[in-house]
């Protein structure tokens, strides 16, 4: 190839065709582009020789010429919130750019039965909670775990593994999926790449081993590219990432929790066992487009007490300069705006452990404690940690050793169709004593202490699969308790505007009626005016025996199940420990109501999953 940059080939297409080629293309993941250039890549090539033309695959860089499979690099990923997907979008980019025939999939989309003819294989894997896989996973997760996985004496593999070490089960899936495929029999080409939330610092140089194994083992020519590939979304939104947030003006900062909503103190704000609020930011002038399922990402400060708590509590001077990565900065800032001090990682622990000597730590720290280091993990902030095992820390060392502040992602509560260039939040304001200690969410804080006029750091994180259903005539059941309720009222707003005919119906529940009925009035409206059809609530502390919304899903599951059966689709949102209660009770209303045993009914579910008619938002 040559070092010399090409000059551009003038754009073939009238303006108006442009203009439609820019709208069909608004709002595609990065997957989604991808498969688009290959496709029109192939059909270009069916112009040129029909002879050597290939249909496309979904979500894939299609080579034009079709290669066998011990031609290509197949890419596989799986992500929960994007950062999965746009590592393997990375990869893939950088073996294209190599002259390398590739692939890029997304795990739901790869056709299992491919899987024995593949000869080089890269997957790409976030975990979720404590070693989970993520929702577009689990149909290829199950598939490689049973019974009718091929053998693969012929792949070569690698697995790059996405997580947050403040788990036990650190990068559990990515590690399970390295050591099936092993057992199935393909050769791992090197050792499985395991990434916390600094994901480059592992990610980047796991790439460069990838592509170096994978122009030795495919040997591919040098390439002339047919024609030179540009952006296809003009304009500045591109320009807003997690890495590049957009500042959005705070229009409303209202709360909604810990109201009377009856009696004698009607309206009135009390001590409450929640503090929630709605938050309305402005995007207007930003481009930003997003669908109601999808994420926004906060670029958010910690709290000025926690940072001065830890910076009093190794004794430092806050304002001494530290270099790191490239950046000087007063350790104050560093700590405030670029480090992790809410959550505790394995990493961190093991060198505080030999700062402090502490040989408690270093147990804990041992395979044979996971449940204990689980529990430290819930329970403590990195502050706990430097108070019950004082060590002597260097300003310098603290930087180093602490984590990149990773944004929050909240789900998105509102239709653009509906609220115009604005995004609409439900946050749940962490507040809570430990040890003696006050304690608060960094993000959440950051947020209810933002009022009208301040600006917020944003980006839209896109979540292709939890969506409405593209076929308005289908129904919808929705299971959000808490503020896990939030993308569902973005997906009534949705369906009430585009005139869907299907039936909305809402599962949420709460600790209290009075304290914890989000959007009461709003659900009440939507009800009158057929916008929602049915709501089922739970509110589990305001009787003796505790009801969650799991249990007015058994209650309801005849019903359910007949939703189900007519080709219902079928939403979670909430907490994970949530999550796993819902799906056991769907699990269990399948087996009763459709006469089927445990096993069949698990594999209906994940079904489900993999038809893209069973989402789940769980965090």
């Amino acid at each position: 190839m040559s070092a010399t940059q090409p000059v551009p080939a003038p754009i073939p297409l009238a303006e108006e065709r442009r203009a439609l080629l820019a709208e069909a293309v608004a709002g595609l993941d990065g997957a989604s582009l991808w498969w688009i250039s290959g496709y029109t890549a192939g059909l270009a090539q069916a112009q040129l020789a029909p002879a050597a033309h290939a249909a496309p695959q979904p979500l894939a860089v299609v080579p034009a010429a079709g290669p066998q499979a011990g031609q290509r690099l197949t890419i596989v990923y799986g992500s929960q919130t994007g950062n999965a997907r746009r590592t393997a979008e990375a990869l893939a980019q950088q073996a294209e750019a190599a002259g390398l025939s590739v692939r890029l999939l997304r795990a739901d989309a790869y056709p299992q039965r491919e899987l024995a003819s593949e000869r080089l294989l890269y997957i790409v894997i976030s975990t979720q909670g404590e070693g989970d896989p993520p929702d577009d996973s689990i149909g290829l997760v199950e598939f490689l775990r049973g019974k009718r996985a091929p053998k693969l004496p012929e792949l070569k593999y690698a697995v790059l593994g996405l997580g947050d070490s403040s788990y036990a089960d650190f990068c559990g899936i990515a590690t399970r999926l390295d050591a099936r495929l092993a057992e199935l029999g393909g050769s791992r080409l090197f050792a499985a790449g395991l990434a916390d939330l600094d994901i480059d610092t592992v990610a980047a140089p796991w790439r460069e081993q990838a592509l170096g194994h994978a122009r030795e083992l495919l040997k591919a020519p040098a390439v002339t590219s047919l024609a030179s590939v540009t952006p296809l979304r003009p304009g500045h939104a591109a320009a807003w990432s997690h890495e590049h947030p957009f500042p959005a003006e705070l229009l409303l900062n209202q709360r909604i929790s810990g109201r009377d909503f009856k009696g004698p103190r009607f309206g009135q704000h009390g001590v409450a066992d929640k503090d929630v609020r709605h938050i309305e930011l402005s995007l207007e002038g930003s481009g930003l487009h997003y669908e109601p399922g999808d994420a926004l990402g906060v670029r958010h400060r910690n709290p000025a007490a926690l940072v001065d708590g830890v910076i009093e509590a190794l004794q430092l001077d806050g304002e001494s300069a530290v270099s790191e990565g490239g950046d000087t900065l007063p350790l104050r800032e560093w700590l405030a705006a670029r480090r992790e001090l809410t959550r505790v990682s394995r990493p961190f622990l093991a060198t505080h452990a030999a700062h402090a000597q502490a040989e408690e730590l270093n147990t804990l720290l041992g395979p044979a404690n996971a449940p204990a280091l689980a529990q430290l993990f819930g329970t403590h902030q990195i502050i706990d940690v430097l108070r019950r095992w004082p060590a002597d820390w260097s300003a310098q060392e603290l930087v180093a050793a602490l984590r990149p502040l990773a944004p929050r992602l909240y789900s998105i509560a509102s239709s653009r169709k509906r609220v115009g260039e604005e995004a609409h939040l439900t946050v749940d304001v962490l507040g809570y004593d430990a040890f003696g200690h006050a304690h608060g969410g960094a993000a959440s804080g950051f947020l209810a202490a933002r009022g009208e006029g301040d600006q917020v750091p944003v980006y839209i994180e896109a979540n292709e699969r939890f969506r409405v259903p593209a076929d308005g005539s289908r129904d919808i059941l929705m299971i959000g308790p808490g503020t896990g309720v939030a993308p569902f009222r973005g997906f009534v707003q949705e369906r009430a505007e585009t005139g869907a005919r299907g039936r909305n119906w809402l599962f949420f529940g709460a600790q209290h009626f009075n304290h914890g009925f989000f959007y009461q009035s709003e659900w009440q409206d939507a009800l009158r005016s057929g916008e929602l059809h049915r709501l089922d609530l739970a509110f589990s502390r305001d009787q003796a025996r505790k009801v969650y919304v799991q249990d007015r899903l058994r209650e309801r599951g005849r019903e359910v199940y007949d939703w189900l059966q007519n080709g219902a689709h079928l939403y979670v949102c909430g907490a994970i420990g949530m999550g796993k209660d819902v799906h056991a009770a769907l699990q269990s209303i399948v087996a009763e109501h459709g006469g089927l045993d445990e096993e069949a009914a698990r594999e209906y579910l994940v079904q489900l999953q993999t038809e893209g008619r069973y989402g789940r938002d769980v965090y």
